[in-house]
């Protein structure tokens, strides 16, 4: 099947992924004054007295925007607000799908972070929580950081964090299949944007010590001219050992590559130079980095990749309906690390004995590996003091 085509056919057909659904009666006129006035002023009152209530006598409780500028859609890259509309609706489909949350897109047709920082304020006390998505570095690292300070309801960059979350998970059990301690991995990171960049603080946060980014200009590496802000942040925390050079440079011996990069970037010869019993994670969608069968045939022995078409799909939906449900069940304040923490561990757990080199990740469509991480998520917001019930 040509999916790109079948797709835009389907398009055209669905005219939309989502639609809203009406959970009272409406069809008299004693159910018209109960959902709608006289009697709504009830609610509107106690929610006047005191706005928690909001939570209780709505469906903020249950409501996540998935926001976005249109600035790094998919491997599109800046496409625009409209554009980025079907990548919203399918991830808001996934939400509900998955986690039951009733989510919505919300394009913000605005680069400016003042401007977009402000508009998601002004909307907040509609949702119980806000995704956002699909935003570039990186701006989209100040966006959340101010959200996360100024708001009171959890603010989660899936790009970001629903990567790192996913991809650990992926190593855990990798680790496990290669037989090397998750902690004393050699990873290389190529994509020093923002999933990349939020892959290497995650996995340094999990005990990884060795990690290695890489960008177009070559490795990341202290005093480079060539750093971003955040780039020469990251770099104060990683690349010990002061390697300099190139990605084939710094692959040379490494456990592990992750690349959240460009298709084709890296060959055989560098796969090839890589510690026995390598793993290799080319991520890049919709053309990985290097190919399953070519990384497989130049000796690696655990790979995985961003798409559904081969074994170990490393993709965020095993992530965010989960992490979301068991945060908003929780009416947490935030997602901190012990709930991301949490998520990786479960989605690893969910594999169980069938741990293999071709089965390191449930399927995206495990109903019980959502279910798992949001327990999971929702006991870590108690214990971390992120819970409010």
């Amino acid at each position: 099947m040509n999916y790109r085509l079948e797709s835009l056919k389907k398009h055209a057909e669905w005219r939309g992924k989502i639609e809203t659904k009406v959970r009272v009666p409406v069809d008299s006129r004693e159910a018209l004054s109960l959902a709608y006035t006289p009697g709504v002023a009830e609610p509107c009152l106690a929610i006047k007295a005191d706005p928690e209530k909001s939570f209780e006598l709505t469906r903020r409780w249950n409501t996540v925007p998935v926001i976005t500028d249109g600035t790094a859609v998919l491997g599109l890259g800046n496409i625009g607000p409209e554009a980025g509309m079907p990548v919203m609706e399918g991830q808001c489909a996934l939400f509900k799908a998955y986690g039951d949350v009733d989510a919505f897109p919300v394009c913000i047709k605005s680069k400016d972070v003042d401007e977009i920082v402000h508009t998601i304020k002004l909307i907040s006390g509609s949702f119980g929580g806000i995704n956002l998505e699909d935003i570039a570095a990186p701006r989209c690292f100040e966006i959340e950081s101010r959200l996360k300070k100024e708001l009171d309801i959890p603010v989660f960059h899936d790009d970001q964090h629903g990567t790192a979350v996913v991809m650990a998970a992926a190593l855990i059990n990798a680790a496990r299949v290669v037989e090397k301690e998750f902690s004393a991995l050699k990873v290389v990171i190529n994509g020093a944007g923002a999933a990349g960049i939020a892959i290497a603080r995650y996995l340094l946060r999990l005990g990884v010590g060795d990690i290695v980014l890489c960008d177009k200009a070559g490795v990341v590496c202290r005093g480079e001219a060539w750093l971003n802000p955040v780039q020469a942040a990251v770099a104060e925390v990683t690349n010990a050992r002061g390697l300099k050079g190139t990605l084939a440079d710094a692959m040379k011996g490494a456990d592990v590559f992750i690349g959240v990069s460009a298709p084709g970037c890296v060959s055989r010869e560098m796969v090839r130079s890589m510690a026995p019993r390598a793993i290799v994670f080319s991520c890049a969608n919709p053309v990985p980095e290097i190919s399953r069968k070519d990384a497989l045939e130049a000796g690696a022995e655990v790979v995985g990749t961003g798409s559904s078409e081969n074994p170990n799909q490393i993709n965020n939906v095993l992530v965010f309906p989960g992490l979301f449900r068991g945060a908003l069940d929780v009416r947490a304040r935030d997602i901190n690390f012990e709930m991301m923490a949490a998520a990786s561990r479960a989605i690893a757990d969910c594999v169980g004995v069938e741990l293999s080199a071709d089965y390191i990740l449930p399927y995206a469509f495990d109903e019980n590996a959502h279910a798992e991480v949001a327990k999971a998520v929702a006991l870590a917001a108690a214990q971390s003091g992120a819970a409010r019930i």
